[in-house]
């Protein structure tokens, strides 16, 4: 089924409220609706990267399967160990402790709720903020549905993450809006997100359109951080340490940029070996292996020699994924007016 008119909306940036836009590309729903194409746009006056027209929020949630919490958060247990407690660390390296007591953690996009509980393993309060209808039931900690149901004005947090959703929420001012007004004086919010200065995110389609609904980079991150009037960018840290971004397809993109061939559209890319699999009903095994090696050795190159130019990124800072350890200092959080 594709997108009709009632399911799309259009909408101004929503960090700086402009509508004059550069195209950047356009994709379909590269794992699930195949058939919906999506439109990503770069805001002109402040870089701000986003899909315009965009699934409401209604609409949305089509866009994740009853399976898609099982499959990104129900991985092996021992590698989603690892995760959270490198999580953990950004968290410990941010200072983000009480003085006294036992420090307070909010995670926006807790999903089925388990990196707060491993943060109570450490001996945090946590509580979340989940609105996805597909995900696990939340009940042995407090769990909304929305900011918006989080009782009181008063600063209750030690620490807010969001750990790969930032991208995903219809309203980033909102979230950055609450989060300043939820931190106590000194707290700190990490949030991991995409990176739009990026090969993968500008160049390569590694977004996953139209469940990544904004893109932003150092700037964008800093401009919505001053609108609160309260957050300030402290810190930042590239590369796959919590997640990755593969650079797929990087080879054929610098090789097409030398020798001045346009950039690449989608309907350009190679097919990679799923998709072969699964458009030719093969089994992936070593002599079906083998032929897709034989029909596709460019694609192969690439992705053979993809891990070290991906270590290259994370050297020089321009991996697809970045932390962002914001910190709220003094001042009264002035509400940004609402641009969509």
């Amino acid at each position: 089924m594709t997108e009709t008119a009632a399911d799309l909306e259009n909408v101004a940036c929503n960090l700086c409220g402009g509508r004059d836009f550069t195209p950047l590309y356009r994709k379909p729903d590269e794992f699930h609706l195949r058939d919906d194409w999506f439109q990503v746009v770069a805001c002109k006056s402040c870089g701000l990267g986003f899909v315009n027209p965009r699934p409401t929020e209604k609409a949305i949630q089509r866009y994740y399967p009853g399976d898609y919490f099982t499959y990104h958060f129900k991985s092996d247990p021992a590698r989603l160990s690892l995760r959270y407690q490198r999580q953990a660390t950004y968290l410990e390296a941010a200072g983000a402790a009480a003085d006294g007591g036992r420090p307070r953690l909010l995670d926006i996009g807790c999903a089925n709720g388990d990196f707060p509980r491993f943060m109570r393993t450490l001996g945090w309060d946590v509580e979340g903020v989940e609105t996805a209808d597909n995900s696990e039931s939340i009940n042995d900690f407090r769990c909304y549905r929305s900011l918006d149901e989080i009782p009181g004005d008063a600063p209750r947090y030690d620490a807010i993450t969001a750990w790969a959703v930032m991208e995903h929420v219809h309203d980033p001012m909102f979230v950055f809006a609450a989060t300043a007004r939820l931190l106590k004086k000194g707290g700190v919010f990490i949030a991991l997100t995409t990176n739009l200065d990026s090969v993968s995110s500008r160049y390569l389609f590694r977004e996953d359109v139209p469940r990544h609904l904004y893109f932003f980079n150092r700037r964008t991150i800093a401009a919505y951080a001053a609108k609160t009037s309260c957050l300030t960018l402290e810190d930042i840290k590239s590369g796959s340490q919590i997640y990755q971004m593969a650079p797929l397809h990087w080879l054929r993109y610098f090789l097409r940029r030398a020798v001045g061939l346009p950039p690449l559209q989608w309907n350009d890319l190679p097919e990679i070996r799923y998709a072969y699999f699964e458009r030719t009903g093969r089994s992936p095994n070593l002599a079906n292996t083998l032929r897709y090696i034989a029909t596709h050795p460019f694609t192969v190159v690439d992705r053979a020699l993809m891990p070290y130019y991906a270590k290259w990124q994370e050297f020089v800072g321009t991996y697809g994924l970045v932390i962002y350890i914001l910190r709220k200092e003094g001042g009264v959080l002035t509400p940004p007016s609402p641009t969509t």
